[in-house]
């Protein structure tokens, strides 16, 4: 490993892969080629960080791991955040751990709306059963359940809904609650004490701290990539890194990864790359509501009041319980190269979803005063408190404007769609980038639409796959 911060001089090197990004995709990527005994080279712009890094103070771990500090995010009415990881594991290192597969269904549409092939449930099955074993995925053990997912549950019960405790990729997890600034203990299997590793002890060589501003092309060919080095306060060194490589696999993201193609000069026959941002998800309705909680300090600017009320309220944290209400949106975004570095992210939340969106929330809402809760903070700012279940019903039927919505958005993906037909998609079913040989994508871009679930084991299935296929052609 080479941590670009030390690096006082250029730096080229030669290799069969070069791999941008660590997250879901990259370093399944990296690792399954360099296992196959192939030469491999793993860039990242973050630093490396483990436990011994996290102290558990969000502020000071969102400054650490997230990109833009935390406040990337798509513009529009209203401009929602949307957290990256910018660090060894990507987003993996600040997700919850989540492990869901894409659903069957979603597979079969891939396939038979948008022409993906060999990428249905009996396909993938045994790359999702790989992945789920070396990340020991389970369901959340009794020991870490907690009594925010117990009541919950009876109150899901008592309505009739059906529910089940989320799988999980951990070894030991204490359930501090930190999951989203860095697990202290090193026990969620995130891809910096996972696949990263795995693929260094395979002979893969890392470069972090190290910024990818073009992929190189020849004759209509990538041959590799040029990245600038940066310090631990993310400014450029003035050194370079130049790899050159037989095959490029981008994996930065989908906010990341068509930004990288535009400004590379990557040419683009389906003129869809960068467009059909997903960054809502679940189930066939549309909703999905999910346990999570978070530390007072991230949970205490999103409930309602000044002054003495939210004093108050925040004076009760002990009795509070947090659940999030998920939908899948109809309503797409676009990622463009931005001036400079960063992308530039938009996205409207159409009346389609804002209506799905108060249904999700009444919904869980409703499970909340089943279970005995006294008020429920909506997160929606014409409701702020609802107070009674006949409220929380109310507010499944209400047409409200996506502004009055307290939101964040999750899972990017979409923007460099696969798929066979060029005329529309950005690669094809396992990735390679139409038009341009030697390209490929490997993560969550390649998505037809979203997967209705959190993707990471989906990605991480597909870059199990496309690591296969070009093992192969090498």
């Amino acid at each position: 490993m080479t941590d670009g911060a030390a690096v006082a001089h250029d730096v080229h090197e030669l290799a069969q892969v070069v791999v941008v990004g660590s997250g879901a995709g990259g370093a399944v990527v990296a690792r399954e080629l360099a296992a196959c005994g192939r030469d491999v080279v793993l860039v990242e712009e973050g630093g490396f960080f483990t436990g011994k890094d996290f102290t558990g103070n969000p502020r000071a771990m969102i400054d650490l791991l997230y990109r833009g500090r935390g406040l990337t995010g798509a513009l529009g009415r209203p401009t929602i955040p949307i957290p990256l990881g910018r660090c060894v594991g990507g987003t993996t290192t600040i997700n919850s751990g989540t492990c869901y597969r894409a659903p069957d269904y979603v597979l079969d549409e891939w396939a038979e709306r948008y022409g993906v092939r060999g990428a249905r449930e009996p396909d993938l099955r045994p790359y999702f059963e790989r992945v789920e074993q070396e990340l020991h995925v389970r369901p959340v053990p009794d020991e870490t359940y907690g009594r925010n997912s117990t009541l919950f549950e009876r109150g899901a019960a008592a309505l009739g809904y059906a529910g089940a405790r989320i799988p999980r990729n951990e070894r030991g997890c204490l359930g501090t609650g930190v999951c989203a600034f860095g697990c202290p203990q090193d026990a969620k299997q995130a891809m910096h004490v996972s696949y990263v590793p795995r693929a260094l002890d395979a002979g893969a060589r890392l470069f972090t701290r190290c910024r990818v501003g073009t992929v190189l092309l020849s004759a209509g060919k990538a041959i590799g990539v040029v990245a600038r080095f940066v310090d631990r306060d993310e400014r450029e060194t003035g050194h370079e890194l130049r790899v050159l490589a037989r095959h490029v696999v981008v994996a930065c993201g989908a906010l990341l990864t068509p930004a990288l193609l535009e400004r590379s000069a990557v040419p683009d026959p389906s003129g869809l790359r960068g467009r059909n941002l997903n960054v809502h998800h679940f189930t066939r309705e549309g909703i999905f509501i999910q346990g999570q909680f978070v530390p007072p300090a991230m949970e205490a600017p999103v409930l309602p009041g000044v002054g003495r009320a939210h004093k108050d309220i925040m004076a009760r944290y002990a009795r509070l319980g947090s659940f999030g209400a998920l939908i899948s949106d109809e309503s797409a975004g676009r990622v463009r190269a931005g001036r400079g570095r960063f992308p530039r992210v938009t996205y409207q939340l159409g009346a389609a979803d804002a209506k799905r969106l108060a249904r999700a929330i009444g919904l869980t809402a409703e499970i909340f005063f089943a279970a005995g809760a006294r008020e429920v903070y909506s997160g929606a700012h014409s409701r702020p408190v609802l107070r009674s279940i006949d409220e929380a019903r109310a507010l499944q039927g209400a047409d409200l404007p996506a502004a009055d919505f307290e939101m964040m958005a999750f899972h990017p993906q979409g923007t460099a769609r696969m798929g066979e037909d060029p005329r529309q998609a950005v690669t094809d079913s396992v990735g390679r980038v139409h038009g341009t040989p030697g390209l490929w994508v490997g993560d969550a871009s390649l998505f037809p639409s979203s997967c209705k679930v959190n993707p990471q084991i989906t990605i991480m299935a597909l870059a199990t796959r496309l690591a296969e296929r070009l093992a192969g052609e090498l």
